[in-house]
């Protein structure tokens, strides 16, 4: 019961984790329909600025700030330079994005070597708490701070979206972008701000997976494949698609290495593949 309790937690703190990354993929893959294949570069990025910022200055927020504002920076130079020049071209934008992930991370390993590294949290949520009805069994604080932080994140995107006036132009701008431009809004500024808000939440998630987990060479590739399932398992340009994607995926990576080690990655896969197969469009994406 034990280990069951605790695969279940660090199953939904992994699928907080992947929706962290996910949620500025969904915005900018799923919702803008622009295939960045350096999204995981991005989150890898973000995690090492923030954690040289955060060793300098001994200040995690100040890591977690300037991991959102390197990448969101970064992402704003893409949107400029790549995807406003590549509108449409899914095949051109796949091959320039995963060139641009290669060198990143030939970068990223010449600047910061083949080392692990990992944050030190503040001691407001550094430790471990008892869980409920189990007063001998403790969980870390971090992870749970993470799975609150990831739900107030993804309300707040919803609403962001769904409740506000330029989330309104947003998927007025993807759906059809001429007449939201006729009628006298900036769709290019309104997309540059979308590609931001997206390529920043990949540095946030790098600064927070960074100090649930490691930073590591590598972890690009890692986190841009399940950022590409939870899209497509949770339906393009679903927020809340993600959320249920997220953790899906999340439970089962951790069910797996629990209970059956040896076939813990082919269960992911086999969710991708019911899902095609079942519901192309994604648990709580709308048919084209």
């Amino acid at each position: 019961m034990k280990q069951f309790i605790l695969t279940t937690l660090n199953g939904l703190t992994l699928g907080a984790l992947y929706f962290l990354v996910a949620s500025g993929f969904t915005l900018v893959f799923g919702l803008m329909r622009n295939v960045n294949l350096a999204h995981g570069a991005l989150y890898l990025l973000g995690a090492y600025v923030g954690w040289s910022v955060a060793d300098k200055t001994e200040y995690w927020l100040l890591g977690v700030a300037a991991g959102f504002a390197a990448t969101a920076v970064l992402g704003l130079v893409f949107q400029l330079l790549i995807f406003r020049r590549m509108e449409g071209q899914d095949l051109r934008q796949t091959m320039v994005t995963i060139g641009i992930s290669i060198v990143l991370a030939d970068l990223m390993l010449w600047v910061w070597g083949g080392e692990t590294y990992q944050f030190t949290p503040p001691d407001i949520i550094d430790g471990s708490l008892a869980l409920p009805l189990t007063p001998n069994w403790r969980y870390p604080t971090y992870r749970v701070a993470l799975l609150v932080a990831a739900a107030a994140i993804g309300v707040g995107l919803w609403l962001f979206l769904n409740r506000t006036k330029v989330g309104m132009m947003i998927r007025a701008g993807v759906d059809d972008r001429a007449m939201l431009a006729a009628s006298g809004v900036n769709v290019q500024r309104v997309f540059a701000i979308t590609f931001m808000v997206g390529a920043g939440l990949a540095g946030f998630a790098g600064v927070v997976g960074g100090t649930a987990l490691s930073i590591a060479p590598g972890e690009d590739v890692r986190y841009l494949l399940a950022s590409l399932i939870v899209v497509i398992v949770g339906g393009l340009g679903s927020i809340s698609g993600a959320a249920v994607g997220a953790l899906i995926i999340g439970l089962a990576e951790q069910y797996g290495l629990a209970y059956s080690p040896t076939y813990g990655a082919v269960y992911t896969f086999l969710i991708l593949v019911a899902a095609l197969a079942l519901r192309p469009q994604g648990l709580m994406g709308r048919r084209a």
